[in-house]
This record gives C-alpha cells, structure tokens and sequence, in this order.
C-alpha cells in the first residue's frame, strides 16, 4: 500500500522520462511506472549529445510520456499527492522543459512541487523496488559515476549529502565515450567498450594504462591522462615525424590494431576505470564515518568490470552493496519519483514535528496561564494580615 504518490519527471540530457512512485508501509521505494522516451537515434550521427536537438525533443515526447506513465501506473492525474521534478544539474535548456511542465502540473493539480536534484536521484536508484527501506541504507558511502558526472559521497540522511571528491576534468562515462569514438566504435562507446572487453579471450593487461592517484589523500578523480594513453596506443606517442606532420597539415598515421589488439585495448581501459574508481572509495571509506552501505549509480554502473570491482571491494569492507537494476543505471524519472517521495515524508514529518511543537507550547502557556490564575488570589491574601491593600 503506498500512501502518498509522487509524479516523477525527469529531462535533464537527452532522454524524456516520467515515472509514478511512492514509498509502501515499510518505507521501501515502490515503482508503479517508468517511462523513457530515448533520443540515442536523434544524437548518434553527431557521436554526442547536441543541445538544442534534446530540449526540441523534450517538448515534443514529454505531454506523451506523462500520460503513458499514468496510464501504465493505473492511476489519474488526482491520485497524484506531489510533482517532482530534476532541476540540476543538467542541460539548461532540457532542465526547462522539465521543470515547465512539471510546475504547470503542479500549479494545475494544485499540489507540492518538490525540486529534485538529479546526481543525488542516481544515489538512490539502487533502492528502487528492492527490500531494503532507504533509512536503513544510511550512513552510506556514495559513488554516482556517468556520462557527466563523477563523484563520491558522504550521505547521512536523503537531505544531509556532502560531496567529498570530484573529477578534475572527464567523467568516466565521457571517458568511455570518447575512446569508444577513437576505436571507431558506435555512440554511445561504454556500452560497445564493455562488449569488446567481456569477450572471454581478452586481455585486460595487454596495454600499461594510467590509473590517476593526484595526490596520497585525493578523493578527486582523472580520466584525462587514461584518455590520452589510449590514444597514444592507437595513433602512437607522438614524435618528430608527427609533429612534422602535422605542421606540414597532415593527419599522424594511426597504428593500425588488430581486432584481437582492440578487444585487449578495451579490456585494459576498462580495468583502469574500475581501478581508479576502487581506489578513490578505499581511500574515502576509511574516514571514521561508520558506513553501513555503498550506493552506486549512473550510467557507468552498468558497466560489467566496474559492478565486478565494486562488488568484491564492498564485500572486503563489509559494506552492503547498492547497485541499481541496469534499467535504472541510465537517467530515468523512478529515481527522481522515488527521492521526491522520500523528500516529500520528511518535509511533512517536520511539518508534523513542528506543529506539535507549537500545540504544546500553546498548552504550556494555557497551564501557564491557569497556574498564574490560580495564583493570582492568593498572592492578594494573607493569612496573618488580611486582605492587602
């Protein structure tokens, strides 16, 4: 039974979703639907996301979108107690189709319009329909890691979220796509690189690639100089007859690999993401901070090396281990539904908390009131003089 439903909207890059959840009695986040209008074939010629392509494509799918996550949830628009909404970070011109649509529906509906921001969302997409109640995932150590974001987190409550390290220059998954796009692979590269790495022959040590440490304490991230290796291993470290080359205008000759070369390639930079990733969590987990959990999300999550990594790290640090679904690795409007939900029970419990507080300071002051009363007269007599004056 869930109590409260939260109308979830999500179009922060290029994918339109809409998403009806809420929490069941427990406090475990349940999924009624979840809708995704994709823009992959939209974006694929150009090996990128273009902006002003995805926020066009927004306004046309999203009224779509919102009426098929309704209809598929069995619900109407007057059974929805909240709209949520991604408003950050993101696109700007995507983000404001989102949050248009999602303020006229709550102006309409007459209903809270909960801001929901979309890094944190992925922390929570692991919770989505599993048995675990969000509360009891907390304190969790935190890695959202994807197309345009990589970082780590320190997550005490679902409105008590610090950031403890970032990347200084790539994400992972610009990373994964940019070398993808070197090897001549199709956009999106994670998931054609992960293909070519899970091919049981491969050879994830074949190419000594880079795994960015900074500094002895950084909990900051580098895939720039990983990126950069790749590409040396595919066009060759540059020299004088390059240079010469291009100055003269001309292209460097590429090595040429073979197909078994470009399967080990892929396999040796996958590890190397995964590593750097473990790394930075083992360095962050030993804060004192007595974590429970480490919740994972993003696109990057999907990958099969790094849910590998990942799993075997949480097991030798004795941390329970939340990996998304792969449905809900990729942007979605569940994980901004489900957050709204867990944001809107703890606005209303302190909502709650705050108007008893208030009701027993008004019956405090009334006894007060009653006891000054009652004390009134007798501060007006006394027994060995009489009345006073």
């Amino acid at each position: 039974m869930i109590a409260r439903l939260v109308l979830g909207i999500e179009t922060s890059c290029d994918e339109t979703a809409c998403s009806v959840a809420g929490l069941d009695a427990l406090g475990v986040p349940r999924v009624l639907s979840n809708v995704i209008a994709s823009q992959t074939d939209l974006h694929s010629e150009y090996g990128g996301v273009v902006p002003e392509i995805a926020s066009r494509a927004h306004v046309e799918a999203l009224l779509p979108v919102v009426r098929e996550a309704l209809s598929q949830a069995g619900v109407g628009l007057g059974m929805i107690s909240a709209v949520a909404v991604g408003n950050r970070p993101g696109l700007i011109g995507s983000l404001l189709v989102g949050v248009a649509g999602a303020k006229a529906l709550a102006w309409a509906l007459q209903r809270p319009l909960i801001g929901v921001d979309h890094v944190r969302a992925h922390l929570y997409s692991g919770l989505l329909d599993g048995e675990l109640p969000a509360a009891d995932a907390l304190p969790a150590l935190g890695l959202v890691v994807s197309g345009g974001h990589t970082a780590m987190y320190r997550v005490r409550s679902w409105t008590d979220i610090m950031r403890l390290g970032s990347t200084i220059d790539d994400a992972a998954g610009e990373a994964f796509d940019k070398v993808g796009a070197m090897m001549g692979l199709a956009h999106p590269g994670g998931p054609a690189i992960d293909r070519l790495a899970r091919d049981p022959a491969a050879n994830d040590r074949a190419y000594a690639l880079p795994i960015s440490r900074l500094s002895p304490a950084s909990l900051d991230f580098s895939f720039s100089g990983l990126k950069t290796a790749v590409l040396y291993a595919l066009r060759g470290v540059p020299g004088e007859a390059a240079r010469r080359a291009v100055a003269a205008g001309e292209r460097a000759a590429h090595v040429e690999l073979t197909s078994e070369q470009r399967r080990d390639l892929a396999a040796s930079f996958q590890r190397s993401v995964a590593e750097a990733l473990v790394l930075k969590l083992g360095r962050a987990a030993g804060d004192g901070s007595g974590y429970r959990s480490l919740l994972v999300g993003g696109g990057v999550s999907a990958n099969s090396r790094v849910r590998t990594e990942l799993a075997s790290f949480a097991a030798q640090r004795k941390l329970r281990l939340v990996l998304p679904p792969l449905c809900y690795c990729m942007d979605n409007a569940a994980m901004i539904a489900g957050l709204g939900a867990e944001q809107l029970a703890e606005q209303l419990a302190k909502q709650l908390a705050e108007k008893q507080s208030a009701v027993g300071c008004e019956r405090l002051a009334l006894q007060s009131s009653d006891l000054a009363l009652e004390a009134h007269p007798m501060s007006l007599e006394c027994p060995a003089h009489g009345a006073m004056p």
